[in-house]
């Protein structure tokens, strides 16, 4: 079994290259679940049923989430109702699912606790829900503390079979299979690369030199990056990984490759 996970595709220029490049990546590489986080999908901010159906269109399977899931509260509310979307664990009350589940997968969407929403502790919550399950385990860990993504990644090694950071936007390549599990601190954004994790840079560097909140925005016109991850599972485990890359119109290109026990 092979799944491609995308992390955070960022505003209308993050998703036109998944519209680009996803069909002929499923054929390529024979994906049979394609999984990407939406928070930032609606123009830097959450999803809409408009782009939740643009990108369903396009070929992504299951959807996983973040900090911004409920910023478009109305639509967020509605589209949780299907069992391909989820929230993240970390919410007390909420309507939605946080793990999706079928024969072959469980797919999580769990948040840090660090500068994230006060919430559950996702570690106490894994750490006894990942017990006994016979399946392939995939964890989004949505977190901006590298240690916290590291931790998480140290406590279910060997339980489950990949966890996989977004939210910093930033890819790292630190890509690793231990124990049948894959890791990566974060998978980094598909969107702008020209500007501020995604966002257009006038805002974020004014508010670096004022202190004062400025409204953020996702140029539609900018130097654009794709960013994937392809796991190839035999049963519970990762045995294979690798992280793919491309830039504007350019080809997808194998940026790092691990295999269990090599």
């Amino acid at each position: 079994m092979n799944i491609l996970f995308i992390g955070d595709i960022v505003g209308k220029p993050g998703r036109k290259m998944v519209k680009n490049l996803l069909p002929e990546l499923k054929r390529k590489y024979n994906i049979d679940y394609v999984i990407a986080n939406y928070e930032n999908a609606a123009h830097g901010f959450g999803i809409t049923e408009k782009v939740y159906n643009e990108l369903k269109n396009a070929g992504v399977d299951i959807f996983t989430g973040g900090n911004h899931t409920f910023d478009k509260k109305k639509d967020a509310f509605k589209l949780l109702e299907e069992n391909k979307i989820l929230r993240p664990l970390n919410y007390f009350e909420a309507p939605g699912e946080w793990y999706y589940e079928d024969d072959n997968i469980i797919v999580i969407s769990a948040m840090g606790i660090f500068a994230m929403p006060y919430g559950k502790n996702p570690f106490i919550e894994l750490n006894s829900f990942v017990e006994g399950k016979d399946k392939f385990i995939f964890v989004d860990f949505h977190a901006e503390a590298t240690a916290e993504k590291r931790a998480m990644y140290l406590m279910l090694k060997g339980r489950v079979g990949a966890v996989v950071g977004t939210h910093t936007h930033i890819g790292t390549d630190d890509l690793e299979i231990d124990e049948g599990t894959c890791y990566l601190t974060d998978i980094g954004l598909s969107g702008c690369m020209d500007n501020v994790i995604g966002m257009e840079a006038k805002a974020p560097i004014a508010h670096m030199l004022t202190g004062l909140k400025h409204n953020f925005d996702v140029k539609e016109k900018c130097k654009k990056i794709f960013q994937a991850l392809l796991i190839i599972i035999d049963g519970k485990k990762a045995v294979e990984a690798k992280k793919l890359k491309a830039v504007d119109d350019g080809e997808v290109k194998i940026t790092q490759e691990v295999k269990y026990g090599v």
